[in-house]
């Protein structure tokens, strides 16, 4: 180490750039990491130099190596829009900080104990809420698609009996394409964040990326109809996924903390006006959804806490399971009700989706070779399946951004597609007599079972229209069916693989919301089929079974969860004795699919440009510092700050945080007291109690005329704008006093210190704002913001483009 602490080995050189110090245009997300220096806030000799010193100390580094990487600070111009469901809008950071200012701690003095268990009753009724309402909101979506798709099915099927097949074709076509045309409608025009299956949007929420379109109550609304519409259409695409954004939603709904536009405030609603209880909530409602979609409510807790939550505790493991058991008791007291035979055609299931309990799992030797094989081929076909799906939506993104036409086009185009397959594709099968020792009525009539009529004659079946013309819940089940092991065909099953695995690809990204869950179980159940077909002489274990353990592997190899997925799977089929067989095939399949590349869900959060933060840094960043990467020159405030130049700050950039600092008369020194926000500083300004002399008050005012929740965050309205402020020229001149809303305990970090230690801070934390402290005493107090743009690669690989990330990581692999 140097005498300024710096490294004997410098990092990368990054290059010279040529920064404007009057470019007010552009701004950045969160502020203070990335701003043109306004000409009001310079120092005593007036020079904007001067200013770009003190915000970026790199005129004091004292090495001569690393001053061209800091003596010009330029803005940090990574993308801050993004894109959410099919739609491209702007994002901003949550903050889970506790704002401790002045307002913060009166209120924590004068809270009393009831109050407290106010705020613990609520939260608790709260999660109360979110599982009554997914649980309703699941079934009611089970209950539309079994009936609308079923009247679909029931409707060609006479028409086919009656052998008017070209008929049935257009009657079977045509229902699809409306379905799917009202669902792209509604979606394109009302929602476009509701496309998709919404996990990367929720994972990136709970990462700390908001947009207001995320979990708005129009993307509830079209999330709910336009998931029955697709899936009652025919599509290759699950609601499952869609589930999950569902109660997202919800409890974002809930949890709004009431409205003040339509007067529905009230004063118990006011504690979750904050990121950090709606992070809570939305997290119960994640996990609800998987609950609701799966009938699985310990595996909606373990899916909230391996793929969609970044932060977890053990109260909010108490909260999720609270939520999924209230779920699964809402579902089967529905379900129950429905076995009377009132819910039209949606049958008489219960919790268990897939029953294989009946089926004895021995297995030996020879059953775990078949297995490994099959984790293999999971971890194959995952990968591929995840390096296409991006290819595939890297084209739709072009084709969507052309407008809402295009997207209802390219959904009617796929549509037209799926409709032409699973009618014209069982042509192809032969007709099968009906097994002598058949369980279920063969050939089956109405609209579900194992043994489909098709165009077969009386006492015959086509296995392949038992795959295709169903529901996707109903396929699933007849591939699981155990004691069928000549029900379907090698040729059928290839076939149908095939044409599941295609359309599985082209189907997600079209805008309707669609999950990846039942397109991946329905591919992995087929070759799990094939391969159990193959490896009979070998092993002895049920076709039934080989089609569970596939589509463990391909979701193991595609989505890369592996608790979650085993216990959700045990859930669906309650067969606990396959569980030592399904950790197995999940370890392989996810192993194996690791090497090819990212989780599907991870991979669409990056091509989406969602700013994810991971739970680890990466290699390179040891070879950084926290000084190398912050972006400036800063805005800094005085605590008594002049309103004219606050407004002109607010005006002139997007930032949201700003650093305040106390300078003579009012210290000896410059001192960092430390950040304000913008939505503070909007409250601050709209009550228009300015002083007419720069003067630090005791903050009693403030304390008197606000309480700590006049300056909560609002729900998903617009809230105060600097737009919505008018100033006379008087009041412009006036000053005002910071220091009762400023956070005087911000998170800091000294400049020296290592970029992969503070990347981990700012995620485990959940940081909006870090701020930069010089590591010598004889410098000004703040040395720049790290947000979250800051620790992106993009920005990263900006400063230092002769940066190796390859090179860094094999060294520290070889270390």
């Amino acid at each position: 180490m140097d005498g300024n602490g710096n490294s004997p080995r410098p990092p990368p050189r990054r290059p010279e750039r040529e920064g404007s110090y009057n470019n007010y245009d552009i701004e950045s997300m969160d502020g203070g990491s990335g701003a043109a220096p306004p000409p009001w806030r310079q120092h005593n000799n007036g020079s904007s130099e001067a200013l770009l010193r003190y915000d970026d100390g790199g005129a004091d580094r004292g090495s001569e190596a690393r001053q061209p990487l800091l003596r010009k600070r330029t803005m940090n111009t990574t993308s801050q829009i993004a894109i959410v469901g099919a739609n491209v809008c702007p994002i901003e950071s949550l903050d889970y900080e506790v704002v401790e200012n002045d307002l913060f701690k009166q209120d924590w003095r004068s809270r009393k104990k009831k109050q407290i268990f106010q705020y613990i009753v609520l939260k608790w009724s709260l999660v109360l809420l979110i599982g009554l309402l997914t649980g309703v909101v699941g079934f009611f979506n089970n209950l539309a698609v079994e009936n609308i798709a079923g009247f679909k099915l029931l409707l060609t099927s006479d028409l086919m009996l009656k052998g008017r097949y070209i008929g049935a074709f257009f009657v079977y076509g045509g229902w699809n394409l409306v379905l799917a045309a009202a669902a792209a409608a509604i979606c394109a025009y009302i929602a476009p964040a509701a496309a998709g299956s919404g996990i990367p949007e929720v994972k990136a929420y709970l990462n700390g990326v908001d947009a207001y379109s995320i979990l708005a109550p129009s993307t509830l609304f079209v999330k709910i109809f336009g998931s029955i519409l697709g899936v009652s259409a025919g599509f290759v695409l699950g609601k499952e996924g869609p589930m999950v954004h569902t109660g997202a939603c919800i409890a974002n709904l809930l949890g709004q903390g009431g409205s003040r536009k339509y007067h529905l405030t009230c004063n118990w609603l006011r504690y979750f006006k904050n990121d950090r209880d709606r992070r809570d909530l939305i997290t119960c409602g994640s996990a609800a959804g998987v609950a609701a979609a799966f009938r699985a409510p310990v595996g909606g807790v373990l899916f909230a806490l391996e793929e969609a939550a970044s932060w977890w505790r053990s109260a909010l493991l108490w909260r999720t399971f609270f939520t999924t058991a209230v779920v699964a008791v809402v579902l089967r007291g529905l379900i129950e009700f429905c076995r009377s035979g009132k819910c039209g055609l949606f049958g008489k299931g219960g919790l268990i989706m897939f029953d294989l309990s009946s089926t004895v799992a021995t297995y030996s030797t020879p059953d775990l070779i078949a297995i490994i094989v099959l984790g293999i081929i999971g971890g194959i076909f995952g990968g591929l399946f995840n390096f296409l799906l991006d290819k595939i939506l890297r084209v739709y993104s072009i084709i969507n951004e052309r407008g809402a036409p295009f997207k209802i086009l390219l959904t009617i185009t796929i549509s037209i597609i799926t409709s032409m397959c699973s009618y014209g594709l069982p042509w192809l099968a032969a007709c099968t007599p009906c097994p002598v020792d058949a369980v279920e009525q063969c050939p089956t009539v109405g609209r579900s079972g194992n043994y489909k009529n098709f165009q077969c004659p009386p006492g015959h079946y086509n296995d392949l229209a038992s795959l295709f013309f169903n529901t996707n819940d109903d396929a699933i089940r007849n591939l699981f069916s155990n004691g069928t092991s000549t029900e379907f065909q090698m040729s059928s099953l290839f076939i149908f693989f095939t044409a599941i695995y295609c359309l599985g690809l082209v189907t997600y990204g079209v805008a309707v919301p669609s999950g990846l869950f039942i397109p991946v179980i329905l591919a992995g159940a087929t070759y799990g089929r094939i391969v159990g077909t193959l490896l009979g002489s070998i092993s002895d274990l049920d076709p039934g079974l080989f089609a569970l353990l596939g589509a463990a592997s391909f979701l193991g190899g595609t989505m890369r969860m592996t608790v979650s997925v085993c216990v959700i799977l045990l859930e669906l089929t309650n067969d606990l004795p396959m569980l030592p067989l399904l950790m197995l095939v999940l370890l392989i399949s996810k192993t194996i699919a690791d090497n090819f590349n990212k989780g599907v869900y991870d991979q669409i959060v990056v091509m989406k440009g969602l700013p994810f933060m991971e739970a680890h840094a990466e290699p390179y960043m040891r070879h950084l510092v926290a000084g190398d990467v912050v972006s400036g020159p800063l805005i800094t405030f005085s605590g008594v700050e002049k309103v004219g130049n606050i407004v002109h700050a607010l005006r002139l950039t997007g930032h949201n945080g700003f650093p305040v600092v106390d300078e003579p008369p009012i210290t000896e020194a410059p001192e960092l007291v430390g950040l304000v926000t913008r939505s503070h500083l909007l409250v601050l300004l709209n009550s228009k109690n300015f002083m007419k002399e720069r003067f630090k008050t005791s903050g009693s005012f403030v304390l008197r005329r606000f309480g700590a929740f006049d300056f909560a965050k609002p729900g998903s309205g617009k809230g105060l704008k600097i737009e919505d402020l008018d100033f006379t020229d008087e009041e412009m001149d006036m000053y005002v006093d910071l220091h009762p809303i400023t956070n005087t305990s911000p998170y800091t970090v000294v400049e020296t210190m290592s970029l992969a230690k503070a990347a981990i801070l700012f995620r485990e934390l959940g940081l909006r704002h870090l701020l930069v402290v010089p590591k010598t005493p004889d410098r000004p107090p703040i040395v720049g913001i790290l947000t979250r743009h800051d620790f992106m690669p993009e920005h990263i690989h900006s400063l230092f483009p002769n940066l190796n990330p390859h090179k860094y990581h094999s060294a520290s692999m070889a270390g």
